[in-house]
């Protein structure tokens, strides 16, 4: 867990915003959620400073109908990697309803999708729920390859670290 980042959001990786794209599909005629995490842009190969949105964290429990998604605030985790939150308005409507700019207020962007979730079908909005500009940015994320592979140092190291925070 990142503890330090940029406070500049530079946009979203191109392959994460195909992803939401394809999960609000998928989950039609129901609601899509998620939360939004980041990866530090040096990290992702780009000579800038700050974030780029690279992850979808899909909250176990969450239940989803044709107006509405909840998620089960006991399972968020309590973190500060948290940029905002992603869902689909399976109506095509891409704006925020009062509902949800009541739930606007963790993070820095919010994304709603809408059918027939095309590259065309999705804003962005600031915590108060005014539309925001958020660029789509082609960077190569890590493979799931890479993002589970560990070895037996990892696991020493992981180990050590829990050893001195008293989790054993």
């Amino acid at each position: 867990m990142r503890l330090f980042r940029s406070n500049e959001l530079l946009g979203i990786a191109e392959e994460t915003l195909e992803f939401i794209l394809e999960a609000s599909d998928d989950a039609h005629p129901d609601e899509y959620m998620g939360l939004l995490r980041g990866e530090s842009a040096r990290k992702l190969g780009l000579d800038r400073k700050g974030t780029v949105i690279t992850d979808v964290l899909v909250i176990p429990g969450t239940e989803s109908n044709p107006v509405s998604a909840t998620v089960k605030t006991s399972a968020v985790p309590n973190d500060t990697g948290t940029l905002g939150s992603v869902h689909s308005h399976p109506n095509g409507v891409l704006q925020p309803s009062q509902a949800d700019l009541e739930t606007f207020g963790r993070g820095e962007v919010h994304i709603i999708t809408g059918a027939p979730y095309d590259r065309r079908a999705w804003r962005a909005f600031d915590p108060q729920g005014k539309p925001t500009t958020l660029d789509v940015i082609d960077v190569d994320l890590p493979t799931g390859e890479d993002f589970f592979y560990f070895d037996q140092q990892d696991i020493d190291e992981e180990l050590a670290r829990d050893e001195g925070f008293g989790w054993r």
